[in-house]
């Protein structure tokens, strides 16, 4: 992700997380601490279709646990395959990233509300499976799925 991808992608954020607010403060907030926090876009022609935002969790380690922190698809484009795509996509190139700074990617964690068809998203795409379910944390409760072992694949 670009500066000038925040815009279109604060848009996208705030009409796919309705209960958030100051969309473009945040997402400028996470592209100013990359490496910390690695984001991509998925567009097509100049459209931007969605993003994702990876977070490195606990500090920089040799072997990094990754947080899929976010990831939003324009509503018009959502089950068209957008959100694996990006999943897809943009893995390797964090692996990249990462290998850059001699760290190789350990597991990845995600927590989705439990009641979100998502999980499955997470499950095809990652082979993340569930771990805990956390009552009420935000809006309801909230599942924390892993994915272990993902730099071996």
């Amino acid at each position: 992700m670009e500066q000038s991808d925040l815009t279109a992608a604060a848009e996208i954020y705030q009409a796919t997380f309705v209960r958030q607010s100051h969309s473009l403060e945040w997402l400028q907030c996470n592209l100013n601490a990359f490496p910390r926090y690695m984001m991509f876009v998925a567009q097509s022609d100049s459209e931007i279709l969605g993003f994702i935002t990876w977070a490195q969790k606990s500090g920089f380690r040799r072997e990094v646990v990754l947080e899929l922190e976010l990831l939003a698809v324009k509503p018009s484009c959502q089950g068209k395959g957008v959100g694996k795509k990006l999943i897809v996509d943009s893995l390797p190139l964090v692996k990249t990233l990462l290998a850059s700074k001699d760290a190789v990617l350990k597991h990845v964690l995600v927590t989705t509300r439990a009641d979100n068809y998502a999980q499955e998203l997470y499950k095809n795409a990652l082979g993340a499976e569930i771990e805990a379910t956390i009552s009420n944390l935000y809006s309801a409760d909230e599942v924390l799925m892993i994915a272990r072992n993902v730099g071996a694949r």
